[in-house]
């Protein structure tokens, strides 16, 4: 767990307890699987009865005559839980792959049994590539434990075995690929493919009401902007600089290439007086598990005026703190911090899931992921929000998993803004101003999708004509 510095707008999600039925994901496009073919190898480097963390590592081998996508791969490793209400994180230590391909969620068997009634499901990203025939993925130290580190019996789990401390084929956890099952045996009555499992890969996904605009309006007065659930801020208040203003005018919609996008200005004369922030968020508080997706555009430098303040470009999701460590807070976020701040020297992208905090004495707790490089022009940003995790995408690319404890118990709002931190990384008088765009925002209701299937659907939104659409219905 990983907290920031103290900062004026702060968020959270309270624990959520593992155990409910996994969200629908929806299916991948891929070629049939016949041909493709995988074995998996097992051994434990925790091969006590008790441990303070279970430390299953793998190896999966292409045993079929094609080359196999990694990202179509998932295994199963089977285990009873410790307690009811027992709740579970997934760590990769090491990988010959790179641990930032790896993907671990937690589910709960349709039918539990004396040895498993929990599965750690292992999942791939594009970034670990293919296996060619006969190829395997090296190691993969990986390793789970209780959230409250709680010692946790491994005895009584399905797919354990202390004695197994060399890699050897195990088929007592299960491996699909293309969401047919080509290894392994699952405890009885719990096969992934069974249509009575709630987490089957092939079953029709639930929810899928979408959320959809591509900001085409005119000006932050255009009725439409309103009638379609956005307001554009004008109240005082944090985050950000004392005494400045949150500027609707500030907030345009300009041509680019024959499509429009929203750009908000963030300026500044060095005085909170003059400091003008912006804030764009939809009137509803309705949004909760599935799909977040947004192109938006990221500046390193002022479009006019000296550089260097410590802006904070954002898009995210968010519901009321109604209470010091109040339990039922969410937030989740993409703040890029083009000029550092919050102690940071220098350029950075911060994915952050916020679990409960006080604002005086500040006491926070969240986990995040982050970035130290330029993320300067257009990028598309995901999030999906499931019941065993929060993952977050930049580009397709897979930028960090967090886990069960931080995920929403309300619904929430989708919010943009641009705003600076303080007014020490550029203490000039001369003015300046800054630039976020953003291109659309997509919310898709209790579906996870992958970031290829985000860009299908915007794709198909767009070819349809469609520029704003909204099925989610209030909370």
């Amino acid at each position: 767990m990983s907290t920031r510095p103290a900062r004026t707008r702060v968020a959270l999600a309270l624990t959520a307890l593992l155990g409910s039925a996994a969200l629908a994901t929806l299916p991948a496009t891929t070629a049939s699987a016949a041909g493709e073919k995988v074995a998996v190898q097992y051994r434990t480097s925790a091969s006590g009865a008790t441990a303070d963390q279970s430390e299953p590592w793998f190896k999966v081998r292409n045993t079929g005559s094609t080359t196999v996508q990694l990202s179509q791969v998932k295994i199963r490793y089977y285990f009873k839980a410790d307690a009811a209400n027992a709740t579970y994180r997934f760590a990769c230590s090491w990988a010959v792959r790179g641990c930032a391909g790896i993907t671990g969620t937690f589910g709960t068997l349709a039918h539990p049994t004396a040895t498993a009634d929990r599965y750690l499901e292992i999942g791939f990203t594009s970034a670990a590539g293919t296996l060619a025939p006969g190829a395997d993925t090296g190691d993969m130290q990986l390793r789970f434990y209780q959230s409250n580190w709680q010692t946790l019996r491994q005895s009584d789990d399905y797919s354990f075995s202390g004695t197994q401390t060399a890699y050897a084929d195990w088929t007592k956890v299960t491996a699909q690929v293309a969401g047919s099952t080509v290894w392994g045996t699952a405890p009885e009555g719990n096969d992934p493919t069974d249509p009575t499992d709630p987490t089957d890969p092939t079953d029709p996904p639930g929810g899928g009401q979408t959320l959809f605009d591509d900001f085409s309006y005119t000006t932050h007065t255009d009725p439409a902007l309103s009638a379609h659930g956005w307001s554009v801020r004008s109240n005082s208040g944090g985050p950000g600089v004392p005494g400045a203003t949150w500027d609707p005018s500030k907030v345009t919609f300009v041509n680019q290439s024959g499509n429009t996008v929203m750009n908000m200005e963030t300026s500044t004369a060095g005085t909170g007086a003059s400091t003008r922030h912006t804030e764009v968020l939809t009137q509803a508080t309705k949004f909760k598990n599935g799909t977040y997706a947004a192109r938006v555009k990221f500046s390193d430098a002022p479009k006019s005026g000296p550089d260097g303040d410590h802006i904070v470009q954002t898009f995210f999701t968010i519901n009321d703190l109604k209470a010091p460590m109040a339990d039922d807070y969410a937030e989740y976020d993409f703040e890029y911090l083009p000029n550092g701040g919050w102690g940071e020297p220098a350029n950075i992208l911060y994915t952050t899931s916020w679990e409960t905090y006080n604002p005086d004495p500040w006491q926070a707790v969240n986990q995040h992921s982050e970035s130290r490089t330029s993320f300067a022009g257009w990028h598309d940003l995901v999030v999906t929000i499931d019941n065993n995790a929060i993952t977050y995408y930049v580009d397709g690319q897979h930028f960090g998993t967090h886990d069960a404890a931080y995920l929403p118990e309300r619904p929430m709002s989708i919010n943009f803004n641009q705003w600076l931190i303080d007014l020490n990384g550029q203490t000039s008088t001369t003015p300046r101003a800054y630039d976020q765009q953003v291109d659309y925002v997509l919310h898709v209701k209790d579906q996870v999708l992958t970031p290829a299937q985000v860009s299908a659907k915007i794709s198909a939104l767009r070819s349809a004509g469609t520029s704003f659409v909204d099925e989610v219905p209030a909370s």
